[in-house]
């Protein structure tokens, strides 16, 4: 499969609006479409990036990102981060990578549980922060408080 991460689009470590110069803390971000993600995280894994430190998901106005931070116990410092950019904010969905790795297991239930994302061929994907007669996702930005705290 030859590199995966040559391969992808990368986003700026530190945002173009900053201003002054800042030593970015983790590698720049390589940005990959729903239907591709599972191909790219299998070949990312077999490249060495055997662990999948974080799972988490960014509520953007006009569309949600679930961003993977990776990480390779083989190779000491070699990190990646992977950002699946997913356009339809009604219902959004990308697969799930339990597959690939076992720790996105509890991560991507955390992420439907207050983001509403699904991820779809998740072997038990169901709430686990909130009860199930919760109404709505309250990481949302249009999430809505009812008036009581």
């Amino acid at each position: 499969m030859g590199n995966v991460e040559e391969k992808l689009e990368t986003t700026p470590a530190v945002p173009p609006e900053t201003k002054k110069p800042v030593a970015p803390v983790q590698p720049p971000a390589k940005i990959v479409k729903p239907g591709e993600l599972l191909k790219v995280m299998e070949g990312l894994k077999a490249e060495g990036y055997d662990y999948l430190n974080n799972l988490t998901a960014v509520d953007y106005p006009e569309y949600f990102e679930v961003v993977y931070h990776l990480f390779s116990y083989e190779e000491t410092g070699k990190k990646s981060v992977i950002k699946c950019r997913v356009e339809n904010k009604k219902d959004p969905q990308v697969p799930s990578v339990c597959s690939v790795w076992n720790s996105a297991n509890w991560q991507e239930r955390e992420v439907y549980d207050l983001m509403g994302v699904t991820f779809t061929g998740h072997p038990n994907l169901k709430r686990i922060l909130l009860t199930d007669d919760f109404v709505g996702h309250p990481l949302r930005k249009d999430y809505q408080l009812d008036g009581e705290v």
